[in-house]
């Protein structure tokens, strides 16, 4: 394995060395990703999911509010509902309306989900060894270190998107009439 320009046939140089770390980044992630997806993918649940059942693991008996479960996922989903949808469907996620507040719904990982979880947690964990092995303890956390400081800045520099532009006016034409 080369450099991102080597693996991106990149034939000329990039316009920065932050287009470079963002694109190594990218790809990087990617990577990762795709070799974490391998493992809960072949437990036919995705990513996502898998997040959602470790949130809702941790969460224990008081189980969460949707919102929460969005706002602490790795991988921010505007479709939260539809991802909760198909866990409850697979007998994954149980949902129940708050007794305090009956507008918020509280998620509960069922046993099956727990189950699920506990074959998965070895092969993810060697999966996530295996993505950082050739990095030593202190290059490790150094790792760590300089992603929170990444993700910090990207972070801090969010821009909202632009308005759109107002869309012009269709002008329909009359139906012309057979008399």
């Amino acid at each position: 394995m080369g450099t991102i320009r080597d693996e991106i046939r990149q034939t000329r140089p990039f316009g920065s060395p932050a287009d470079e770390a963002v694109v190594t980044l990218l790809g990087t992630a990617d990577r990762v990703r795709t070799a974490l997806a391998g493992v809960v993918e072949a437990h036919g649940i995705t990513l996502q999911q898998y997040n959602v059942l470790r949130i809702l693991r941790g969460a224990g008996a008081e189980g969460r509010p949707t919102l929460d479960i969005a706002a602490r996922m790795i991988e921010h989903s505007p479709g939260i509902t539809r991802l909760l949808d198909r866990l409850e469907a697979r007998a994954l996620v149980r949902r129940v309306r708050c007794p305090e507040d009956r507008r918020q719904v509280l998620c509960h990982a069922t046993d099956a989900a727990r189950r699920l979880l506990s074959r998965l947690d070895g092969p993810v964990a060697e999966a996530g060894q295996r993505a950082v092995a050739s990095l030593d303890p202190a290059g490790t956390a150094e790792l760590v270190r300089l992603l929170d400081a990444v993700r910090a800045s990207a972070a801090s520099r969010i821009v909202a998107p632009a308005e759109p532009r107002p869309r012009k006016p269709v002008k329909r034409q009359k139906k012309e009439t057979l008399a």
